[in-house]
């Protein structure tokens, strides 16, 4: 008979994550599909089609495929670093699992940390130093920009990515996500009080990813593929499968922190109306598998964005990037969480608090409907000086 702490602490936490690895697993297979499908079909074209019906069994195809081909390693590599290149990445984006809520506690959540949000920030900001020694490692020059692109790019995106959840933090008063959920049952979902934060999370997680238009560390028109040019096989995988885990990470902090989580329903007058986590709990074990699906719904959606990005916009030159966090995205976020406390303060005492929400809302909508205004208008052409003659033709310098 195991010990009721031991079974608690240990086993039912273990059993949890590993229900929840597979299903990042199955995620991840499935997005590889999906994605490949998606955007043949964004470009005109038929996408994998040939092993299975519709195609479906490439995703089983492409890791035996990596599995059985063979692993290359350049002679002049640091050969330690370049074995825990596509490691590094890969552990922090799978141990963070245990800190995300997947549905209604008790049972959908594996640990229950009171500042679960802080230790998952903490984990994903480490998965940019595989990268960087990946590149370092394999004494290649495009490899080595590609990683140091990525650093750079993770550092400056990083200042955004976490002071775009202040104001959710703000509105909330916790780390814990379970309460961050429980807040927004009784209140309005965190993305319209926190739209400029929404906005700024979204732009900042599809850049911390390395996605497109944000996939300067792998641009193959100037370093072949970047920081993994030298790496094949199942380390080539690894790397890949470290990135879609991370895509799944944001997705679910996106879900639970400005889109309400596992619920659809909220409190009204008192009353529990809807889906939401009591009377979830209510149906047992059933009420748990319908919350976690709520939420997986919700992920998906995101991670279909993800790959409406990749289609549709082209990617930002160096220099674009770099002042679009730097001139933009931290000014907006600090300007978000300054009006976020005095609206909060202003409210606090009078007879209607959630006045305050609606304002921040109201806020929300203006500014980003300035910035896709400004965006709209693009920049002013530049003036031609006078007397410099432009021919059309060589015959006519």
């Amino acid at each position: 008979m195991i010990p009721e702490p031991l079974m608690r602490y240990l086993v039912w936490p273990t059993v949890k994550f590993l229900v929840a690895f597979v299903i990042v697993q199955v995620v991840v297979a499935a997005m590889t599909y999906i994605e490949r499908r998606v955007l043949a079909f964004m470009q005109a074209r038929l996408g994998p089609n040939r092993v299975g019906p519709w195609g479906l069994f490439q995703a089983i195809a492409d890791p035996v495929k990596l599995m059985l081909k063979e692993d290359i390693v350049p002679a002049n590599a640091e050969k330690v670093g370049y074995f825990l290149g596509p490691m590094l990445p890969l552990i922090p984006a799978f141990v963070v699992f245990c800190l995300i809520p997947f549905g209604p506690p008790p049972t959908f959540v594996v640990t229950h940390v009171n500042v679960g949000l802080l230790l998952i920030l903490a984990l994903t900001s480490t998965g940019v130093y595989g990268i960087i020694l990946g590149g370092w490692a394999s004494n290649n020059k495009f490899s080595l920009m590609g990683g140091l692109r990525s650093a750079a790019q993770m550092v400056s995106y990083e200042v955004p990515f976490g002071l775009s959840i202040v104001g959710v933090l703000m509105l909330t008063g916790s780390f814990d996500l379970v309460r961050i959920v429980r807040y927004q049952e009784s209140h309005a979902w965190n993305v319209l009080p926190q739209l400029v934060g929404c906005f700024i999370f979204l732009v900042a997680m599809t850049a911390e990813n390395n996605r497109a238009p944000f996939d300067l560390p792998e641009a193959e028109s100037e370093l072949v593929a970047g920081f993994h040019t030298e790496y094949s096989g199942m380390k080539f995988a690894f790397y890949f499968l470290a990135e879609y885990a991370a895509m799944l990470v944001n997705s679910c902090l996106m879900v639970s922190l400005f889109f309400g989580g596992w619920s659809l329903g909220g409190v009204i007058m008192g009353r529990q109306v809807g889906l939401t986590t009591v009377n979830l709990q209510h149906l047992g074990l059933l009420g748990g598998v319908i919350g976690a699906t709520i939420f997986l719904v919700k992920v998906m959606l995101f991670m279909v964005a993800y790959i409406w990005f990749r289609g549709t916009f082209p990617r930002f030159r160096f220099d674009q990037f770099m002042d679009l966090g730097l001139k933009w995205m931290i000014p907006l976020s600090l300007v978000n969480i300054v009006v976020t406390g005095i609206l909060i303060l202003a409210g606090a005492g009078t007879r209607y608090p959630a006045m305050g929400e609606v304002v921040l809302t109201l806020f929300g909508i203006v500014v980003i409907a300035a910035v896709i205004l400004f965006l709209m208008k693009g920049p002013k052409p530049k003036a031609r000086p006078a007397g410099v003659a432009h021919a059309r033709r060589v015959s006519e310098v």
